[in-house]
């Protein structure tokens, strides 16, 4: 049997497994202002751009609010505007950068939904290939990404400038 090691993943499985609440991500990404360490692409006005640390595939970013809240409604109106008008932006990139066939828009909110990160939403947005699901994610429970997140920060935070 062959076996293909994710290191980078360990941290996140064994907090996960652990059942602890991680510290907020994004609001330690936003403090740090460090972006290039954070992988934030972008930010806005009352939203910005992360790149995800573990994504489905390359380019997969999350559009974040800065106000730490789990529910939409606890969201004022200039910020749900900005996170649309960011993902429309994020679109027109990864249309000319990345040429995909589709793309996933997406909110988990709650645990139950699946949210990783349940005390502060984001929408997830990633780009799609015809047959980027293969035996390796169907079979394997593995993903293959042509790009690292160096890259992939270099060129969307380019792209978003």
């Amino acid at each position: 049997m062959d076996h293909l090691w994710t290191p980078w993943r360990y941290q996140y499985m064994a907090q996960a497994a652990k059942g602890e609440p991680p510290e907020c991500i994004f609001c330690d990404a936003v403090a740090k202002k460090q972006d290039s360490e954070t992988l934030i692409v972008h930010r806005g006005a009352n939203a910005f751009v992360i790149l995800n640390r573990f994504p489905y595939t390359s380019g997969h970013v999350m559009i974040v609010p800065y106000a730490h809240v789990a529910e939409l409604q606890l969201c004022g109106a200039e910020t749900l505007s900005e996170m649309m008008q960011l993902a429309q932006r994020v679109e027109a990139v990864y249309r000319k950068e990345y040429k995909p066939d589709g793309m996933n828009l997406g909110m988990n909110l709650g645990r139950a939904a699946g949210a990783g990160v349940t005390g502060h939403l984001h929408l997830h947005m990633l780009p799609r290939w015809i047959g980027d699901s293969n035996f390796m994610t169907v079979t394997g429970e593995t993903r293959v990404h042509p790009e690292d997140l160096k890259t992939a920060y270099e060129r969307l935070s380019k792209a978003l400038s």
